[in-house]
């Protein structure tokens, strides 16, 4: 091979891995991106909205095929979508407010600060829960919720806001959603009494 060929082929190897760890960087910084972002610019690039539930939400998928009447138990016997997505947004001023769905679902961590879970159980029993992105310390980046239970959950760290999903089966129609009440629910389960009252409220902090 000329040794002018083989400049060219180092040159273009060294510009070539040049590129290569360019990429791997920008790659690698990528995830930080969102720390310069406020909640109001993620939930615009998102277009969340208000929810009475949880906090700022958009629904990003309904499957469009369907259990048909009859192929599943009640409370779903009339049929439902076989699931179904969504975003939400969470700040100390727009908690998880106290509620249940029908429907088994899975918290998803994405970006922002973890939210403690508090899940009051249908056996009687509760459970507390960190989902966020810190493993080490034992927090989740998917928690499963069952069917039926009632929970709530409020933002807990500095950056003041969490973006997570949802993901529910079969999927959720307005049906399946339940408003707890706070006083019935303090008084079944007494030893989280006051977390029942206050994970609802602006964290302090």
């Amino acid at each position: 091979m000329p040794n002018h060929s083989r400049r060219d082929v180092m040159a273009a190897a060294v510009l070539g891995g040049a590129a290569s760890l360019t990429s791997s960087t920008a790659v690698a910084q990528g995830p930080s991106m969102h720390q310069d972002m406020s909640y109001e610019d993620v939930r615009k690039l998102l277009n969340l909205e208000p929810n009475a539930t949880c906090g700022y939400v958009r629904v990003t998928f309904v499957s469009p095929q369907r259990i048909a009447p009859g192929g599943l138990p009640e409370p779903f016997a009339a049929g439902r979508p076989m699931g179904s997505a969504l975003y939400f947004m969470l700040t100390p001023e727009e908690p998880v407010k106290l509620h249940r769905i029908r429907n088994d679902q899975f918290y998803h961590y994405y970006l922002g600060d973890p939210i403690e879970v508090l899940m009051l159980m249908t056996d009687g029993s509760t459970q507390h829960h960190v989902v966020g992105p810190d493993l080490r310390a034992g927090q989740q980046v998917q928690l499963f919720i069952p069917g039926n239970t009632f929970h709530t959950a409020r933002v807990a760290g500095s950056r003041r806001w969490f973006l997570g999903g949802s993901t529910e089966w079969p999927g959720v129609e307005p049906a399946d959603v339940e408003l707890g009440k706070m006083d019935e629910l303090a008084a079944k389960y007494p030893s989280v009494a006051q977390q029942i009252r206050t994970y609802p409220l602006p964290a302090k902090g």
